[in-house]
């Protein structure tokens, strides 16, 4: 007797458990498919997947299923915290000192791993080279090319311990070897380092700092022969709690906010719509710092409005310089306002032609060519730097 009632007792004991278990397993996927749905993921920086279309098609080849997963994965409840807290367990618990890329290094830095160069990456960088030094030839005692070094060539102490990073320092040599035939090479690394406490680049994101680029800006004036900008003679704003690329990556737990120091410069920037081969038209022109951007997670992008195809801004010099870039320019180009009267942007994300077209129509008298090493080396829009101009 006894045994019948102890079976009856434990299957109303585990009635209410399923229940409850049904509950939580319904009732929070009803709430993630009526809760609102962002649009975007602002710590990732991109978009968020939304509700798939049904379709047929869809669900028999799977592709409907793949992206009902991925839009759960992205309107899941809570998700960013669930993430936070993950990412600081295996930081804390489990001692990791690699998240989503990035190396976590000590005092707070995040390094981008690099510990190898695979065939694919090392065939881009000959290419880009020899691009890079085709076009220079053609431009004699006009080109220049300022190849920033990675944080961790200037910060190894700070690199986990026995992280394997590639041999950076051979493979800028080498860069700055071939390229250096026919350009002016400016190498940052000695004057970097011997700088090095002067904060020069972010931890939490992938670029360097606005005070990084102006070390950079003055050995180009050094270079030359140019009077630098004088900070000192203009008010500067600080924009505090800056979380950078490499934090939305790995979400550190006890995270060191980055600040960005700028000058609101009132020189005008002209952004183009790009036609056809030197052919422009123009869509804004605004100030060459939008100051809107730093209410946003991606406050670097407020230099140069972000990285446009072609742009011109207003200096308050002499003379017109070309620079051709990646983002690590977009700090540094502010600073060029006092020495030349022109200045050109390209970015060749967004700029499929030659130079050679655009150079002789719009009479610039220098060209700059700023890059950082991780960028240069696997870019592949850089070759149309020696496309040769299809003009008549």
């Amino acid at each position: 007797m006894s045994k019948v009632i102890y079976r009856k007792k434990g299957r109303q004991a585990f009635y209410p458990l399923l229940a409850l278990s049904a509950l939580v397993l319904f009732g929070g996927t009803l709430i993630n498919i009526l809760a609102p749905k962002r649009t975007q993921i602002e710590l990732e920086n991109r978009k968020a997947a939304q509700f798939p279309a049904l379709s047929v098609d869809g669900l028999l080849d799977g592709s409907w299923q793949t992206s009902f997963a991925n839009w759960m994965q992205d309107q899941f409840l809570l998700r960013d915290q669930w993430i936070n807290t993950q990412r600081a367990t295996d930081e804390i618990v489990f001692q990791k000192v690699e998240e989503g890329g990035i190396l976590l290094g000590k005092d707070h830095w995040m390094f981008t791993k690099l510990f190898t160069v695979d065939e694919s990456t090392q065939k881009q960088l000959d290419k880009n080279i020899q691009a890079v030094s085709d076009f220079a030839a053609k431009y004699p005692g006009k080109v220049t090319f300022l190849l920033a070094p990675s944080a961790s060539v200037i910060y190894p102490e700070n690199l986990p311990i026995g992280a394997p990073m590639v041999n950076e320092d051979a493979m800028l040599d080498e860069i700055f070897s071939q390229i250096g035939q026919n350009a002016d090479v400016l190498d940052l690394r000695d004057t970097f380092t011997a700088n090095k406490q002067d904060y020069l680049y972010f931890k939490t994101d992938h670029h360097w700092t606005p005070n990084g680029a102006y070390l950079a800006y003055q050995q180009f004036c050094a270079l030359k022969g140019l009077e630098p900008f004088d900070r000192s003679a203009h008010e500067s704003v600080v924009v505090e709690d800056f979380q950078g690329t490499h934090y939305s990556a790995t979400r550190l737990w006890n995270v060191e906010n980055d600040s960005i120091t700028y000058y609101p410069l009132d020189n005008p920037m002209t952004i183009y719509r790009i036609t056809g081969e030197a052919q422009y038209e123009a869509e804004t022109t605004e100030n060459l710092i939008n100051t809107e951007k730093f209410e946003t997670r991606d406050k670097y992008a407020a230099f140069l409005d972000g990285n446009n195809g072609y742009s011109v801004i207003e200096g308050n010099g002499t003379g017109s310089i070309l620079v051709v870039k990646d983002s690590y320019a977009n700090s540094f180009i502010p600073y060029l306002t006092e020495n030349y009267a022109k200045i050109g942007v390209i970015d060749f994300r967004n700029f499929k032609y030659g130079l050679d077209s655009t150079i002789e129509k719009e009479g610039y008298d220098q060209i700059l060519i700023l890059y950082n090493f991780q960028t240069f080396i696997a870019d592949t829009n850089l070759i149309y730097i020696s496309r040769p101009s299809t003009l008549q």
